[in-house]
């Protein structure tokens, strides 16, 4: 039991460090093979802050464990806007300025309500998974092709932030192989460790997922959140939390349920989901609201307050349950 604890914890580390070290290394190695900045910020920037949790997804569909990986999608997502949103907004209300973000939270509803009706039979399927998958690649070719055309703002903050701590391409390569390296390993570490807690108490894998594991593979989007909000790039805190929800639920549900069809536990539909749901709309209400003298929405302290608070008491409707 001690083992898996500190299996869990020194995964959870390394998992962190080792992701941010892949994606340093894998967008510089891509500046200097020429790839464009502002796509590197939509690609490798964004499959690498959804690394950790498509890696543990994926070996944990391997192992047999899919309930973690369904866990560890949902739970993240719900963790970034209780956990990741509400601790930013109590910092610094979030101003919502960006019309980038006006076209990408409509997506984010609608792919909600798509996992919604995928799950409602209470399972993923073969067929589920590779339309998760196939919708993925359309929203980043649509993404691509909007960065592109020059409306991305968040991939210009991107290019900025990548312009301005260049790496060497041999030091970019080491980190890039290093960083998978780790990436892959502390993965594994991770599962094994939250598998053995999950028996060692007598719960379902899907709530270790749903708390340890997706609170631990959220922290990197709260660091980044925080990072840009006292840098005043709001849409950028925002923006992160819509594009690792929109991974989430496409990507990392759609890799393990394609690597493994499986059965959910009732209480997936009923209070994962739900909540997860309610969460998401609340976000286009608070952000996204009508505005007297064309003033723009906000999420203020009040209203991050009550993510943090609704999130503390998700976490302890699963603790209890």
């Amino acid at each position: 039991m001690l083992l898996a604890a500190v299996a869990v914890i020194f995964g959870l580390v390394l998992l962190i460090w080792s992701a941010d070290r892949f994606i340093d290394g894998a967008a510089a190695t891509a500046r200097h093979l020429g790839m464009s900045p502002l796509l590197i910020g939509m690609l490798i920037i964004g499959f690498g802050t959804s690394a950790p949790e498509m890696v543990v997804s994926a070996f944990a569909a391997v192992g047999g464990n899919p309930g973690l990986a369904l866990g560890n999608a949902f739970g993240s997502n719900t963790a970034n806007i209780g956990m990741v949103l509400g601790i930013t907004a109590l910092i610094a209300p979030i101003t919502v300025q960006s019309n980038v973000l006006r076209r990408e939270m409509p997506v984010l509803i609608g792919v909600t309500v798509l996992a919604g009706w995928l799950i409602f039979d209470g399972n993923i399927s073969a067929r589920d998974a590779w339309i998760l998958l196939v919708l993925f690649f359309a929203v980043m070719g649509w993404s691509i092709k909007q960065g592109l055309n020059g409306e991305d703002a968040l991939g210009l903050e991107t290019e900025a932030e990548i312009d301005s701590h260049p790496m060497p391409l041999k030091k970019a390569l080491i980190w890039l192989v290093i960083g998978l390296v780790l990436l892959i390993l502390s993965s594994r570490v991770l599962v094994w460790g939250a598998v053995e807690i999950a028996e060692a108490f007598g719960v379902s894998d899907l709530v270790i997922g749903l708390t340890i594991v997706a609170i631990g593979t959220s922290l990197p989007e709260l660091a980044s959140a925080i990072a840009a909000i006292r840098k005043n790039e709001h849409d950028l805190a925002l923006g992160n939390v819509i594009g690792s929800n929109l991974f989430n639920t496409l990507a990392v549900v759609g890799i393990a349920g394609a690597i493994q069809p499986f059965e959910l536990e009732a209480a997936v539909l009923t209070r994962d989901y739900a909540v997860m749901a309610l969460m998401t709309l609340c976000i286009l209400l608070f952000a996204f609201r009508v505005k007297k003298a064309r003033r723009p929405g906000r999420i203020n302290r009040l209203e991050g307050g009550f993510f943090v608070v609704a999130y503390v008491g998700y976490l302890a409707w699963i603790i209890a349950g």
